[in-house]
This record gives C-alpha cells, structure tokens and sequence, in this order.
C-alpha cells in the first residue's frame, strides 16, 4: 500500500474490539472504513460486502491488542467492495475454511471440512464446472486432516444444498467458525494468520470486482481526522 501509512503503525488509528458509538469511544475495522467512505457510523456499513465486513469484525475482534494496529492499513482496500453474486459469499466462506480447517483444534475441523466440501459443490453449480471439483487449496487443506475429511465426505453424502440458503446461514457460520478456529489454534503466529486471511480475502474480493490495479491510498489528513479525536479521549 502506497503513502506514509503503511509503516507507520504508531500514527494509525488505535482499533478496538466490538462496537463503538463514536470515534471518541474507540473504533473497530468496518467503523473506520464506515467513515472514510462517508457514511453513517457504523460497523455494518453500506460500502463493503456483508461476509467481507462480518470476516473483518471477527478478525479485529480476536486479533490481540498488541497487533491489531496492523490491520488499519487494510481498511480502505473494504471500501466499495460489494456484489450481491452469491460467488463472492461462497469463495469468502471458502478460503476462511481452507486457511482454518490445518490449524484449528479438532472439535472445529468437521464444520470446516464439511464447509470446504459443501461451498466446492456449491461452485460446482454456480460456476458450471464438472461435479467433484476441488481446488488445489481445498484439496491441501483436506488432506491436512485425512481422517476428518473422510469423515465429512460420508457425511456430506446425498445432502444438497441451495445457494440461497448457503449464502444466507452457512456461509455467516463458516466465517464465524474458521476466525475462531484459527484464534485458538496452538501455532506462534495466530495474529498473523487472521491478517493473512483478510487481507488474502480482500485482495480476492478486489479481483472479482476488477478492482486489483486499482491500489487504494489514503492521505494523512484522513487519518488525521477520525484519529485525533480518539486518542484525545483516550
């Protein structure tokens, strides 16, 4: 990312976990991208896609304290970022479960080899391809619990699935459960594996919107204004 913010982590927003009322209470990831968009103050903000903004909630909120600073640089790279193609749910709701599903304690991994599974079926039909399809990231996260994905396989036998009802109750819930599994995974870097799984994500979301030339940037004076008045109250 271009401009005097990307290395500066003392001169970025101090972003807290959970909902704020106002930058002078604090402020998470999708609140800040809220009003650099220009919008109302929000953690739900019109300007990013809904499981794009559900996945940086949770990133922010299970991020420690110490790193969550280095996510503000991927905020503006959310703003404008929308689609209402049910892919973008699904692919969202995939790579969290591929990235999740080598690292996360085993009671999470049968919700997210089924996940992986299931949103692969569900490419099957949006994306018209050959049935059985499973991407080289699928197949490697898969083949990372053996056991657990023989498991969902059999499991996953004869279930169909709208796209619909993918998109609107399990997508949300794979989300969910592939941040929290990487959050209590016994690995050195968890901070660093949520922020690799935002922005991976985000920089996905970028190319299906044909927006990946496009580098976003940010001037100082826009953090100027949302960060002076936080750290004043703080």
């Amino acid at each position: 990312m271009a401009g005097s913010v990307a290395g500066a982590f003392d001169a970025l927003p101090m972003l807290g976990r959970g909902k704020h009322r106002n930058p002078r209470k604090g402020a998470c990831f999708m609140e800040l991208a809220s009003f650099l968009a220009g919008e109302r103050w929000s953690d739900h903000p019109q300007c990013t896609h809904p499981l794009l903004a559900m996945l940086a909630r949770a990133v922010n909120d299970l991020t420690s304290d110490g790193h969550r600073p280095q996510l503000a640089p991927l905020i503006p790279s959310v703003i404008g970022l929308r689609d209402d193609d049910p892919r973008w749910d699904v692919r969202i709701a995939l790579r969290a479960a591929q990235t999740a599903l080598p690292v996360a304690p085993a009671d999470r991994q049968q919700t997210l080899a089924v996940a992986i599974i299931g949103a692969e079926r569900m490419l099957d039909v949006l994306d018209d391809r050959p049935e059985g399809t499973l991407s080289a990231e699928s197949a490697d996260a898969l083949a990372a619990a053996p056991k657990t994905a023989r498991w969902a396989y059999k499991f996953c036998e004869g279930t169909h699935v709208r796209p619909k009802r993918f998109v609107r109750d399990a997508a949300p819930s794979v989300v969910s459960t592939a941040v929290q599994g990487i959050s209590e995974a016994f690995v050195p870097d968890v901070d660093a594996r949520l922020r690799e799984l935002l922005r991976a994500t985000i920089e996905d979301a970028r190319t299906w919107a044909g927006r990946s030339d496009d580098e976003p940037s940010l001037r100082e004076e826009q953090w100027t204004t949302v960060v002076k008045p936080a750290v004043a109250a703080g």
